[in-house]
């Protein structure tokens, strides 16, 4: 067996190296013990895939696995976004197993364990799971296995969520990228149903995701941002590889920040839909979120990076909105899981209630926030793990970091450091499973930025 590691969001590894048939089957074994210890033979358990290679192999290996041991298993007929596979896990009260690596390069697969609350699962979960990589577990039963379209119960669910009327009126043209991921034939299948307009491009499951990255980031979308800029008055959406994050052109062909859609679907549903409760976010996200609670007399949740503890304090504290710096965000009356198909289409009824541009909606951040906030990380290799502790300390002690006094330190993951400008920070923490550290910095400027980033890359060389 090789050394199998849970991240924020499950095990991933590279296809054929280490994710193989022996792998897979351990991993499946170690959360067939966790179902059935914690919840008996009788629990159903889906199993759902998106389009890398040989993903809907292994799904159907796992049923094959799952059902020899004796639990009932219903598989998607055809590869889904893993945030339908997650609502079907609540809405049917079910265990859930999700094949994908999600945004990775196209030769890793992953599997996702999503418990019946519809989140990422939480860390006494998964070091149960991982416990039980070297434990026996051969019971035998008789289970049965079943295919099914999962997605009409989620297009239900969404209509109680999205005033689909009110984004049919919205001006703007929609295109969508459907990036080769799974969020096709789903997302334009909404659209449909609903008699909403819109253009495509890159329509099919690729295994190599068109020679890119299954990744809704500036870099992989350069063909959506060349259809917006050649098309009046459009927008682009897109999905990562299994439709759990979002990524969004708006009309001057510019990529919008998660941090600016979030704070903008965050402005709607107060004003528009009159919900009530804090906002949920990591301490990896911008003070633009802040800036924007405040005004709206929102409390703040702040969480460690990762959906898994969003996921967690969307179901304590049942937010109006609950978000990730990475491109992930669920609401409140939906499931603790990040789903970027939902993310899509809030920013069309944001737009369509508001009656602006998606530009008119972030120049009216910025009126709140009263300046503009810039991102950037860098991470830094290790040699080995034991060399993380030491320089989360150093920076635990800092005062002071160019001419800026440090204001207030928080440890919630690793160490950040909010300056004494109150519009800048630096946020140091280790990766869960690799000796690397993510250094990530804000600030109101680009200047401030690069000169801090410029201090700590010499403080740490």
């Amino acid at each position: 067996m090789a050394n199998i590691k849970f991240g924020t969001d499950g095990w991933r590894a590279i296809l054929d190296k280490d994710f193989t048939e022996d792998n897979v089957k351990t991993v499946i074994k170690a959360i067939a013990k966790y179902v059935y210890d914690n919840f008996g033979i009788d629990k159903k358990i889906i199993i759902g895939y998106d389009p890398r290679y040989k993903a809907d192999y292994f799904a159907k290996l796992s049923a094959n696995q799952l059902a020899e041991y004796g639990f009932n298993v219903l598989i998607s007929d055809k590869i889904v976004p893993t945030p339908i596979l997650a609502y079907n896990a609540k809405h049917m009260n079910a265990s859930a197993i999700m094949f994908t690596a999600s945004h990775n390069p196209p030769e890793y697969l992953g599997i996702k364990y999503i418990p019946d609350y519809a989140g990422p699962a939480t860390s006494d979960i998964t070091d149960e799971i991982i416990n039980n990589l070297q434990c026996k577990f051969d019971i035998k039963f008789s289970g049965k296995i079943e295919e099914q379209d999962l997605s009409d119960s989620y297009f239900s669910h969404v209509e109680k969520l999205i005033d689909f009327k009110i984004i049919k009126t919205l001006k703007t043209n929609i295109i969508f990228d459907g990036l080769y991921s799974a969020s096709i034939g789903y997302f334009d299948k909404i659209l449909d149903i609903h008699n909403i307009k819109y253009k495509t491009i890159h329509m099919y499951h690729d295994t190599n995701f068109g020679g890119g990255m299954p990744d809704p980031k500036p870099k992989f979308l350069k063909d959506l941002v060349k259809e917006v800029q050649l098309s009046t008055n459009s927008i682009g959406l897109a999905n990562d590889g299994d439709a759990d994050r979002f990524g969004v052109i708006n009309e001057n062909g510019e990529y919008v920040s998660p941090n600016e859609i979030i704070a903008i679907i965050l402005l709607h549903l107060k004003k528009n839909k009159n919900l009530s409760g804090p906002i949920v976010k990591t301490v990896g996200a911008s003070l633009l979120l802040d800036k924007i609670a405040e005004k709206l007399n929102v409390e703040i949740i702040e969480t460690p990076v990762g959906f898994k503890h969003v996921g967690e304090a969307m179901r304590k504290y049942n937010p109006i909105i609950g978000g990730e710096e990475s491109g992930g965000l669920s609401i409140q009356g939906h499931i603790p899981e990040k789903d970027g198909l939902l993310a899509n289409l809030l920013i069309l009824e944001a737009m369509a209630y508001e009656n602006k541009q998606l530009i008119q909606l972030q120049q009216d951040l910025l009126k709140i926030a009263g300046c503009e906030f810039y991102n950037d990380r860098i991470d830094l290799k290790l040699n080995n793990f034991d060399d993380i502790a030491p320089i989360i300390k150093q920076y635990q002690t800092k005062t002071n970091i160019n001419n800026y006094k440090i204001k207030n330190i928080s440890t919630k993951d690793g160490v950040k450091l909010y300056l004494n400008d109150n519009k800048s920070w630096i946020l140091v923490r280790p990766s869960g499973t690799e000796p690397l550290l993510r250094i990530y910095f804000e600030s109101d400027s680009i200047e401030k930025l690069e000169n801090l980033k410029n201090t700590i890359k010499k403080e740490l060389n």
